[in-house]
């Protein structure tokens, strides 16, 4: 390889590391808008120290988890060593040689904390922070590199007679963070109020304009995430996941906002935003693989099915304030699926294949999310008392409001957060909400 293709493809990677981090950013304007305003500085401490967590546990163990150079227990598990030690040789990574070593690690450690983000959303409003940052630290630095390392890494998933695809992580980290978030959702259960006589109650975010700017600064990040696998700056290659992305981000629009309006009658910005971030999700893992009209078709679906997974864990009383759940579970596994339907690999060995890495990153991720946070439930506790939830996380946990000039300095119960209160069952402010979950 020239020293000049080697230069280009280094900075296009850089490049997308920017794109990358700045997600993290969207995530938290989405998260907050979506989050009542008395949760706002919650919502953002998480996701503030998500991407450290995930960068710190990266550097001294995960990224050596991910990307062992030989795994063990038949390509389940595999680790080299602790830290990132340069390879011998210089800072050429030996396992993308078109970039370097240190490019190489940035750019996986920033999809690595994305997992846990997608978690942060799906508990809001009701987790406590101090078992939040627990969850994190373990889910980010032991779930995470190992699933990602079953396919990423050389592991099992790579290793079938028709190996299981994933491009740049509809499965890997989407779907581990969606299964996550549902272990954390029914050991934890609903906020108080969601659910009252057999009825939903919605919650209403308090910026639909803050989530709004998330969700394009998601879009924007995307085109890193995407742009970012090809894992080089090949004009072609890189030009057409980055179309297909942003075909697949507006078919979901549209079919978020056509069946939103067919189901609601209205015409919900949330939903058109949610289609997007399901159009993305979905084509994620085969961008590099679809045409137009494939992007087309696999965002639509995406954009329809995020609309009728909310109703339906609306339905069985699983609380998801973000939507993290449809867009992210649902999609995710959807845009996995569609690897083996649409594009350049669409086949049946392929479909089944795509069937395996699912069903298998699906069972473990779930799995390792619902011990630790049982673990947590049983030992320190995971969810705040009646008061702390009803009177808003930020002036309990953070001793601080977000919004400091309309908050005034103390905080009184309105009549409706007073039935709140009574619709829980709480015979003291302090004794905790019976959690809904689904049966």
């Amino acid at each position: 390889m020239s020293q000049d293709l080697f230069v280009t493809n280094n900075v296009w990677m850089m490049v997308s590391i920017f794109l990358v981090f700045v997600m993290h950013l969207g995530f938290a304007t989405l998260e907050s808008g979506l989050a009542r305003s008395k949760n706002t500085v919650n919502v953002l401490f998480k996701n503030s120290m998500i991407p450290a967590i995930g960068l710190v546990t990266y550097a001294l163990w995960g990224f050596s988890m991910m990307y062992p150079g030989e795994s063990f227990a038949g390509g389940f598990f595999g680790f080299s060593h602790f830290g990132i030690p340069l390879p011998e040789g210089g800072e050429t990574s030996a396992y993308n040689p078109g970039y370097t070593f240190w490019t190489d690690f940035l750019f996986q450690g920033m999809f690595a904390a994305t997992a846990a983000t997608i978690v942060s959303g799906a508990v809001a409003e009701r987790i406590k922070l101090s078992a939040f940052i627990i969850f994190s630290v373990l889910f980010v630095g032991l779930c995470y590199p190992i699933a990602g390392m079953w396919k990423w890494g050389g592991g099992f998933l790579n290793t079938l007679a028709v190996p299981f695809y994933d491009f740049a992580g509809s499965t890997l980290v989407h779907s581990v963070g969606g299964w996550g978030s549902l272990a954390g959702i029914l050991l934890l259960g609903s906020r108080i109020g969601k659910y009252v006589d057999g009825k939903v109650k919605p919650i209403p975010g308090h910026s639909i304009p803050l989530a709004t700017i998330g969700v394009f600064i998601l879009w924007l990040g995307w085109f890193g995430f995407n742009g970012g696998s090809v894992l080089s700056a090949d004009p072609g290659a890189v030009s057409r996941v980055l179309v297909m992305t942003s075909l697949a981000a507006a078919a979901g629009a549209i079919g978020g906002c056509i069946l939103s309006l067919i189901m609601f009658k209205a015409s919900d910005i949330t939903m058109v935003l949610n289609g997007i971030l399901a159009g993305l999700v979905g084509i994620t893992a085969g961008a590099d693989q679809m045409g137009v009209t494939d992007s087309i078709v696999i965002g639509l679906v995406a954009g329809a099915l995020v609309v009728l997974a909310v109703v339906f864990f609306d339905r069985l009383r699983i609380d998801d304030p973000v939507g993290a759940l449809s867009v992210h579970l649902v999609c995710g596994v959807w845009g996995t699926l569609a690897v083996g339907i649409f594009g350049s690999l669409a086949g049946i060995d392929q479909l089944i294949s795509q069937l395996i890495g699912i069903a298998a990153v699906g069972a473990f991720s779930f799995a390792f999310a619902f011990v630790v946070w049982y673990v947590l439930k049983v030992t320190m506790g995971i969810r705040v008392s009646a008061r702390e939830e009803i009177e808003g996380l930020d002036i309990h946990e953070h001793k601080m409001h977000a919004y400091p000039d309309f908050s005034g300095t103390g905080y009184e119960l309105s009549l409706d957060e007073k039935e709140m209160m009574i619709a829980s069952g709480a015979r003291s402010h302090k004794e905790a909400p019976k959690p809904v979950v689904a049966e």
